[in-house]
Formats: C-alpha cells, sequence, structure tokens
C-alpha cells in the first residue's frame, strides 16, 4: 500500500477493508473515546482543531467530525497524507459523508491536504490535537520518534496515537483474520504485524519523545493507544 506504484483497485480494495475493520472492530471509537473523555474541558462553540497523520482514506477524521457534529462541538480536522491516489479515495469518502444528514453540517469539517509528516508546513503549537492510527508501524525507530516529537510540538492540548501490537499470538491472528481478504491485505497485515511495536519498545519511544503525558491502553484486535492531554488541561 506504500509503494507509488500501487495498483490503484487494489489500494481501493485494502483502504475499504480498513475502513470496515475500523468501524466493526471498535478501533474508530477508540479514538473517538478519548476526544469524549478530553471534550469534558472544551467550551461551547470554540471550534477544536485537530491534526491527523497519514489519514488514509480519512475515515477517522469523518468520525470525529460526524461525532463532534452530533454532540455540539466544532471539531476542524485537517487530514494529511503523502500518497495522490490515497488522497483521491479519501475525497471520495469525504464528498460521501458531505452529502448526508450528520447533524449540524455549520459544525466542523474535514479538509485533505498532501504532505510529508517529516516536512509539515505547520507551525508549533498550530492545533489543539495530533492523531495517528496505523502509521507507525510503518516507520523505523528513529522515524518514529521523530513522528512524536513533532506531534507533541504541533499539539496545544494533547495527541491520541493508536497502531498495532507485535507478538506470534498477533501474527496468526492477523493471518486468520484477513485469510479471504484480498492478496495485498494478506501481505500488508502480516508484514506490518512484524513490524510493529511490544508494549516495552513503544512506551521507551514515547519516553525518548518527551510525550510522558500520554497514557498507555491495551486495546481488543492487538492494538494500543497512546493518549493525553499536556499539564494544565
Amino acid at each position: 500500500m506504500d509503494r507509488p506504484d500501487a495498483d490503484p483497485a487494489a489500494l481501493e480494495e485494502s483502504l475499504d477493508f480498513i475502513r470496515r475493520v475500523n468501524r466493526r472492530l471498535g478501533y474508530t471509537w477508540a479514538t473517538l473515546s478519548h476526544l469524549s473523555r478530553f471534550s469534558r474541558g472544551w467550551q461551547r462553540g470554540q471550534p477544536i482543531r485537530i491534526l491527523d497523520l497519514a489519514t488514509g482514506s480519512a475515515d477517522i477524521p469523518i468520525a470525529m467530525v460526524a461525532w463532534g457534529r452530533k454532540i455540539g462541538f466544532d471539531l476542524r480536522v485537517t487530514a494529511v497524507d503523502f500518497h495522490d491516489h490515497t488522497l483521491a479515495v479519501a475525497r471520495k469518502q469525504l464528498q460521501a459523508f458531505e452529502a448526508q444528514p450528520e447533524g449540524n453540517p455549520d459544525l466542523g469539517g474535514v479538509t485533505l491536504v498532501r504532505a510529508d509528516v517529516f516536512a509539515l508546513p505547520f507551525d508549533a503549537g498550530s492545533f489543539d490535537y495530533v492523531t495517528t492510527h496505523m502509521f507507525l508501524h510503518h516507520l523505523d525507530e528513529a522515524q518514529v520518534e521523530a513522528v512524536l516529537r513533532t506531534m507533541g510540538r504541533m499539539a496545544g492540548r494533547g495527541v491520541i496515537i493508536a497502531d498495532l501490537l507485535r507478538s506470534y499470538r498477533a501474527y496468526a491472528w492477523i493471518k486468520l483474520f484477513t485469510m479471504f481478504s484480498t492478496p495485498m491485505v494478506r501481505h500488508d497485515a502480516a508484514v506490518s504485524v512484524g513490524q510493529a511495536f511490544t508494549r516495552g519498545e513503544i512506551l521507551r519511544v514515547r519516553e525518548e519523545a518527551g510525550l510522558n503525558y500520554a497514557r498507555y491502553y491495551r486495546h481488543f484486535g492487538h492494538r494500543f493507544v497512546l493518549a493525553g492531554e499536556k499539564t494544565g488541561r
């Protein structure tokens, strides 16, 4: 999926599979639940600016905005990805979402931006929260630390980071779970688990990146979430 020459049709099928997994196994709610917790400190009418890194087809940013509209919060999500075709898929998903009644359409929205996460065109503190989902396992440890440092620098309030856990059970589980999916999904899923983190590894990188306020949460399906707000928030 990461290759620039990836087959567009296969890529769209893979992104569709990821959307269904996020929705049906509760991975989208794993992010929304932390936003819900953070929202206790938000003021009505106050725009909440969120940056989502490596957004894929933007299903989680869209879910954030839909959730915000339903309960009356103005979430403005900037969804970043580097790959043109992935963003084209995200644009279709966003257009379909905006065509549906999702609470108050005057509240919140998603803006798609093509950018490299290692050279973001935003100033420090430009956003209230920075999120990323299923991206870190594509990187080596030094790159992960760099991304986490960037997230901490861009976020005025806090971060939400979700990704895979590595274990023999996770590898067996993902092989079984993707047995009847597309060849691209089967290949990428197995490779992703092999490149993922153990609890100790991700906590060490979290400390090195200075995100001590981001608490570790274990999630169903061999996933973890690091989520928290900065001191004083």
